[in-house]
Parts: C-alpha cells; sequence; structure tokens
C-alpha cells in the first residue's frame, strides 16, 4: 500500500472526523549520509506503539491515529514514518501527530544509524528532541 492509498483509507475509515493532520518522515540526503537504518525488538515495539497510540487517542480525543514505522536499510528521500490522526477539531489532531512524532523520535523503541563515507554511525536523539519531548509530560 502507497502513503497516498493509505491516507485515503485513513479518511475513508474516519468520515466524521473534522480534521485529519498527518507527518510523512523521509531519510535525508544532507551530510553524507549515504544510509539510515533503523531496527528493533518487536515485543517490546509493538507493545510500546499500542500504549503510545492509546495515550494519544485519549489525551487528544482522536476518532482514528494511524502510525506506520518502518524498520531495515532506507535510501535518502525513502520515507521512514507515516503519522496521521483524525479528530474532532483541527488543533487535537495536529497536536496529537506532533506529540506521536516526538515520542517515536526520542523515546521509541527503535535503534538508528546512519552509513556515510566513513561508515556507520550510530545516532542519538539531540537536545532539542528532549526538549520536545518534555512538552508531553
Amino acid at each position: 500500500m502507497s502513503v497516498g492509498e493509505a491516507l485515503a483509507a485513513f479518511d475513508a475509515a474516519n468520515p466524521d472526523a473534522g480534521g485529519t493532520a498527518s507527518f510523512l518522515g523521509k531519510v535525508r540526503s544532507g551530510d553524507g549520509v549515504k544510509a539510515l537504518e533503523l531496527s528493533h525488538y518487536g515485543p517490546l515495539t509493538l507493545t510500546g506503539m499500542e500504549a503510545l497510540a492509546e495515550q494519544a487517542a485519549a489525551r487528544f480525543g482522536l476518532a482514528g491515529l494511524l502510525v506506520w514505522h518502518r524498520v531495515g536499510v532506507m535510501t535518502p528521500g525513502e520515507v521512514i514514518v507515516l503519522v496521521a490522526a483524525a479528530a474532532p477539531h483541527r488543533r487535537a489532531a495536529f497536536d496529537a501527530v506532533d506529540m506521536v512524532m516526538d515520542h517515536l523520535k526520542s523515546a521509541a523503541w527503535f535503534w538508528k544509524r546512519e552509513r556515510r563515507e566513513d561508515g556507520w554511525h550510530w545516532i542519538e536523539p539531540r537536545e532539542q528532541d528532549r526538549v520536545d519531548l518534555a512538552r508531553w509530560k
């Protein structure tokens, strides 16, 4: 299923929502990045993502939430993550997507490394990522 098909299906599944917001994250091409690898431990990742989805749905009164997150090796320009939220009002949808992305970026169950000219490098959350995450506590 393509991103467009996923969003169309999500929209069709939430016909009474007043608004839908989405975020599409892709592998960046700057800084000499040749590839990005994301790995995870399935049982921890799935239960953690389900708990995050339940938290977002309850906090923002969502009609629906879609979270796609790829694992494996990806090249610049490829999609990594898709998050969409449907809610009675736009602000709740925007805030839900923002919160879910902040958690996925900084507090999720993925290990990330980039391949550059000189080899593979593990990627840690930046200080700004931690600040963004702290907004939701």
